[in-house]
């Protein structure tokens, strides 16, 4: 059956599947509230008043978000490399590469940030509309017309349609969701939604209604789209490669409120009567006595303090499998080898996170190849991101250990400086050559000097 112009395909519904559970997760404990029975379901017999207040007093444990945050923010800890080879027409819009006043890596890094969450997005690269607007080169350069970056997120990407171009595969059309503020009053507006289709040098304007009301041409080869992936599973299909931190997560909130729900009724006191009747007349307090009839009896009945212990035990060990979980991307790991890697263990032992970024350098590279299309240059360049996570996660042994090897004569005290200098031992802003020159100079330490008779 076909599907109108606005609608997701089959293959995005597949990942917009798991979608849901990440935007609960990333908005908070009121996203999560929000979401009701979805990630929070009734216990057998709950009524409807219980479990409303135990959902309003849940809290969230906000390890998903946080994991997102630190793994996104690692290869941005330094700023991107730029290539040599990049233009300089390229290059001066880097400091301003959405034409709003973000750089290239600040814009890269939210990019990187939604990846890591929802497992894929991407960016279009598109350039001032200038259609009946100029008529010469000149007349751009008034208008400011100048290709630039849109980020288009994962939940805008409707659908698409590719081809096989020399064993390279190359979208033949892409549709995008997108939304525009109209006026709606004289002093107000609303939002309505748009659908845009692009195919190779051409892209058409859809309304709500599925009727076209604009369109234009593109001067340049193919769709300037790149896709960003997450965890990459095809050409433009990516998942959230911290997925199954997400459920642990989700598993979390509902044991969390389990564990506060016992505790909460651990701490209450219920008074029982044992052989009275409705008549008896009681007065309870801390300055009262209770006179109770023969046969009588009173008893505190109260929840087991035991419960609640092994509760926070499951919830201590779940909080270790989520740290686990999310350190886990660090790990190296072999995967598929290269000819070149497969001569170097270094090389090929990579964790997730190093080759989710290799995968975000190759899409910056086709980004920059796009802008560089749109100026009229033939190649863009390339970019290098950082990604040498795991000497920060060193220990000190092995500083150690290197100290030892250079003492050794195994290797040079500049090598033993650059490495210091990776685990954030030294100073990166130091530079080894200088450093050196300065101990030359300086002379023997102290304790070291000698005067001349071994002595």
């Amino acid at each position: 059956m076909p599907i109108s112009v606005g609608a997701q395909s089959d293959s995005v519904k597949t990942m917009a599947s798991n979608w849901p559970v990440v935007k609960a997760l990333m908005g908070g404990t009121s996203a999560m509230r929000a979401a009701g029975k979805t990630f929070m379901p009734k216990q057998p017999r709950e009524d409807d008043e219980d479990y409303e207040y135990r959902l309003q007093t849940a809290t969230l444990f906000p390890a998903f978000a946080r994991t997102v945050s630190v793994m996104a923010g690692k290869p941005f800890s330094k700023e991107i490399a730029i290539g040599d080879d990049v233009p300089s027409s390229v290059l001066e819009l880097l400091p301003n590469i959405d034409g709003q006043g973000r750089s290239m890596h600040a814009m890269l890094s939210d990019v990187m940030a939604e990846v890591m969450a929802y497992g894929f997005g991407g960016i279009l690269i598109d350039y001032t509309r200038t259609a009946g607007r100029v008529r010469t080169q000149a007349d751009e350069l008034a208008i400011g017309a100048r290709p630039f970056w849109i980020h288009i997120r994962h939940d805008q990407i409707l659908g698409w349609k590719t081809e096989s171009v020399n064993g390279v595969m190359e979208l033949t059309q892409l549709r995008i969701s997108e939304t525009e503020e109209v006026d709606s009053s004289e002093f107000g507006t609303e939002v309505v939604k748009r659908t845009r289709v692009l195919t190779p040098g051409s892209w058409r304007l859809f309304d709500e209604k599925g009727d076209q009301i604009d369109s234009g041409d593109m001067v340049i080869d193919g769709i300037p789209f790149v896709p960003f992936y997450g965890k990459r599973e095809s050409f433009m299909v990516g998942t959230p490669p911290l997925l199954d931190l997400a459920w642990q997560n989700v598993k979390h909130w509902q044991q969390q409120s389990d564990q506060d729900d016992s505790a909460r009724f651990a701490r209450k006191r219920l008074l029982a009567f044992v052989g009275l009747d409705e008549t008896t007349d009681l007065t309870t307090s801390s300055s009262h006595a209770i006179k109770l009839p023969v046969g009588g009896d009173a008893k505190v009945i109260q929840g087991s303090a035991e419960s609640v212990t092994v509760g926070r035990s499951e919830l201590d060990a779940l909080e270790d499998q989520m740290i686990q979980t999310g350190a886990e991307l660090l790990t190296a790991t072999p995967g598929t080898r290269t000819a070149t890697e497969a001569a170097n263990d270094a090389e090929a032992n990579k964790s997730d996170l190093q080759r989710i970024v290799e995968n975000f350098e190759d899409s910056i590279d086709q980004c920059l190849q796009f802008t560089a299309q749109w100026l009229g240059e033939s190649d863009g360049g390339h970019a290098t991101v950082f990604k040498d996570f795991a000497a920060g996660g060193l220990s000190e042994a092995s500083a150690q250990l290197l100290l030892s090897l250079q003492q050794g004569g195994a290797i040079s005290k500049e090598t033993l400086i650059r490495e210091q200098q990776r685990r954030g031992v030294l100073s990166p802003d130091l530079d080894p050559a200088k450093e050196l020159q300065a101990v030359s100079d300086e002379g023997p330490p102290l304790g070291l000097m000698s005067n001349g008779n071994g002595q």
